[in-house]
């Protein structure tokens, strides 16, 4: 058994870094009372406005009970609106409102700030390496593409009685 140091070793860089990063974000994202769930469905309506909630719930890898109050919690806050799916009578189309459209792109910048903070020691060809790389390590860990594995563990919480 070789005793190496923890940061010589890439899953815990790759742990510790991740963390960081989460930590950061999930800042940012609650000056705007949202959580990386929340973030997580308005970038998914960003993409395709009018998903129904289970398309969503499919999509983010979450049950559908758990998308269910992700979106009564956006509709809430005037960030989305339901409608009936025009494919679906049984079903609800999701749509993001102006609102959400304003807060997504402050989201998007403050993101992409600290995307570029995180990055600012690697020169351009570094970073044009490190993100291929990291969608290999991702792929063949099974992650989906765009999902934080953290939306999985999301338990839709109890609210109180109106």
């Amino acid at each position: 058994m070789t005793n190496r140091p923890l940061d010589s070793r890439a899953a815990f860089l790759l742990s510790q870094i991740g963390f960081h990063v989460s930590y950061q974000l999930t800042e940012q994202l609650a000056r705007s009372d949202l959580d990386p769930a929340h973030f997580a469905v308005l970038t998914q309506l960003a993409v395709a406005d009018g998903r129904s909630q289970q398309e969503l719930a499919d999509l983010l890898r979450v049950h559908r009970n758990a998308m269910v109050g992700l979106v009564d919690e956006l509709e809430e806050r005037a960030l989305v609106t339901r409608q009936p799916h025009p494919a679906d009578r049984r079903a609800h189309a999701v749509h993001l409102t102006d609102n959400a459209r304003q807060v997504l792109e402050s989201m998007q910048s403050e993101a992409d700030a600290l995307e570029s903070e995180v990055l600012a020691p690697l020169d351009e060809t570094e970073r044009a390496q490190l993100l291929p790389l990291l969608q290999r390590i991702a792929a063949h860990a099974g992650l989906p593409a765009g999902v934080h594995p953290g939306l999985q563990r999301r338990r839709r919480t109890r609210r109180a009685p109106r």
